[in-house]
């Protein structure tokens, strides 16, 4: 099989779609989703995968600005993914994954961030989980127990087109605080946050957005919801998003979802491990965590650029061994040396032939990254091996932030 990788000119964009939706069993889907898929291709980096001239491959990458701690850093968000069922296991989603990291490598992008379909397949191209996430649900049928007190400000519902430029600046001081979250322009809240139809669940309603705030001044928080009604006329509200800038605001937020007329239940998916709703609800048998999930799936294209771009929050002077069987030239030994300057804890990273101090893949080293996981575990694991005793603990501690990182945007 002879099989040439390239960009998929936008004449293709139908049958790119033909063969995704190929993929993953879907029916052909409505018009207005069918533009606004073909409309998001437009937007991202298209590999194609193409034998005698028929597409048999498809990879799209979003141009991502994407938080790490103390800034943001260039990040292919890999999506569309899709192999032709007569061309699996034959090399394909290989050879577009190493197009992929030689286009990295040319736009300057040290990350690449994917949600998997399948975990058990990014695993061996370097991705690992980075972030994590609960779905959390709360009985209706009786007010929201608090144990403090909620904001008492106004609440006003707006339509979605308006939104952006209402919420926008709330929802990028929240990426400031937290590591894994995605920049936004508008065509990015039309697209994936807030279209009229979920491409999930089609019976869900059109999203509502409410915030919350003093008339004219900027909203202390929002949220975003749909609804869905069962046969009987009984509802259950669906969060996308909830944004807050105290526990107080939250608490105003929860306690307005939990109210709404004829909602029994309000589930919320993809919440942070360090919700505060999980501290402050008052009967945590009507708030209930119902599942935990790897969120975020997050690559090191560039190890050094990488770990040079983001803040640390600790002084550390560590070797680290790191193997990468596909970008080999992350492969080798690299002395991670932080400094403090007026934001924090700057690295210095330079090749070294010295011993190392740990050893581990660049898989680990994803998941240890954003600061969600404490690369001691990786040890106690048998994941990634400690060569000087307490190492992974210093660099756990250098690497951990006052907020868990955390991901909603899929793409």
């Amino acid at each position: 099989m002879t099989v040439e990788y390239r960009t998929i000119p936008e004449a293709h964009l139908d049958r790119a779609l033909d063969l995704h939706y190929l993929v993953f069993l879907d029916k052909d889907c409505e018009d207005e989703v069918r533009k606004r898929h073909r409309e998001i291709l437009l937007h991202c980096e298209r590999v194609g995968a193409y034998e005698d001239g028929q597409l048999v491959g498809l990879l799209g990458a979003h141009p991502m600005e994407l938080s790490v701690p103390g800034g943001d850093l260039p990040c292919a968000g890999v999506t569309f993914v899709s192999v032709a069922p007569t061309h699996r296991r034959r090399g394909v989603l290989s050879g577009m994954i190493d197009e992929l990291w030689r286009r990295c490598a040319a736009a300057g992008q040290p990350l690449a961030a994917l949600w998997v379909s399948e975990a058990t397949i990014y695993g061996r191209f370097g991705f690992e989980p980075a972030t994590r996430s609960y779905t959390v649900e709360i009985h209706a049928d009786t007010p929201l127990d608090l144990r403090i007190a909620p904001d008492e400000r106004p609440l006003r519902l707006i339509a979605p087109e308006e939104a952006p430029a209402v919420i926008g600046a709330r929802h990028a001081a929240g990426r400031a605080e937290r590591a894994g979250r995605i920049a936004r322009d508008d065509f990015w809240w039309r697209t994936h946050i807030l279209p009229e139809e979920d491409e999930e669940n089609d019976d869900l309603s059109a999203p509502r957005v409410v915030t919350l705030g003093d008339p004219g001044e900027e909203p202390a928080g929002y949220v975003i919801y749909r609804t869905l009604t069962d046969d009987e006329g009984r509802g259950t509200l669906h969060i996308g998003e909830l944004e807050a800038d105290s526990p107080a605001v939250a608490a105003a937020l929860w306690r307005y979802v939990a109210s709404v007329d004829l909602v029994d239940k309000v589930r919320a998916w993809g919440r942070p491990l360090d919700d505060p709703l999980l501290r402050f609800a008052g009967d945590r048998d009507q708030v209930r965590v119902t599942q935990e999930f790897p969120a975020l799936w997050l690559r090191l294209a560039d190890v050094p650029a990488a770990l040079r771009g983001r803040v640390w929050s600790a002084p550390v002077e560590l070797v680290l061994e790191v193997t990468d069987a596909g970008v080999p030239a992350n492969a080798g030994r690299y002395r991670l040396l932080t400094r403090e300057g007026p934001d924090g804890h700057r690295a210095e990273v330079t090749r070294t032939t010295s011993d190392p101090d740990l050893t581990l893949d660049v898989r680990e080293l994803a998941a240890a990254y954003l600061g969600d996981l404490d690369p001691a575990e990786l040890v106690a694991a048998g994941l990634v091996t400690e060569h000087t005793p307490g190492a992974a603990r210093r660099l756990g501690e250098a690497a951990r932030t006052a907020l868990l990182p955390h991901t909603t945007d899929e793409f």
